[in-house]
């Protein structure tokens, strides 16, 4: 008896948990058809992309795992919301982010955007000197003309900017070697 009892309260869950009412059926058709707005879309990415900064601004070692998530975010954010005044920054930390985790021909990619997508981006000179960067060492991009072209466009387009007083130094020690720039380091502080 208890057998059979047992039998027909299965069948009985069974048929109710694989059948769908009408009700059930359009609710899930309406959720299928509904469709999220631009502005949720950027305030859902916008919590995920901080809460992963918090976690990269905290950390003490880099998180393969982590860093590739915080990207991928971060560029998701770029793609999505590209009139948000925090798209260019976290298009930027996105580079970054590639560089620590020697991802150098997307943090390249990355940076370009940000130069050429964002115009007016208060950071833009940090993007170009960042470029310039991976251009300038010899064991990433390894191109030092164009590292040199870059710093003499940061030169020229924010001469009163920090990046500038770099990007001049910087092509003062293009292409030393490490001995060059240790023996001038130590003859200009004796």
């Amino acid at each position: 008896m208890i057998l059979k009892t047992c039998f027909l309260l299965f069948t009985i869950l069974s048929f109710s948990c694989t059948h769908n009412t009408s009700s059930e059926k359009n609710q899930i058709e309406v959720k299928n058809d509904s469709i999220v707005s631009e502005k949720d879309t950027c305030e859902i990415l916008f919590e995920e992309v901080k809460r992963l900064d918090k976690i990269l601004l905290t950390s003490t070692v880099i998180n393969q795992q982590i860093a590739e998530k915080s990207i991928k975010a971060f560029y998701e954010f770029y793609l999505n919301c590209k009139t948000d005044s925090l798209s260019p920054i976290f298009l930027l930390k996105a580079g970054q982010v590639s560089v620590s985790i020697r991802k150098y021909l997307e943090a390249k990619d990355i940076f370009t955007k940000v130069i050429d997508e964002f115009p007016n981006f208060k950071n833009r000179g940090g993007a170009m000197f960042l470029l310039a960067q991976l251009y300038d060492d010899s064991y990433i991009l390894n191109n030092e003309s164009t590292a040199k072209t870059i710093y003499e466009q940061i030169i020229k387009e924010y001469p009163n900017s920090t990046f500038a007083n770099d990007a001049k130094a910087c092509i003062k020690h293009i292409g030393k070697s490490d001995e060059e720039l240790v023996h001038e380091f130590l003859k200009k502080s004796n």
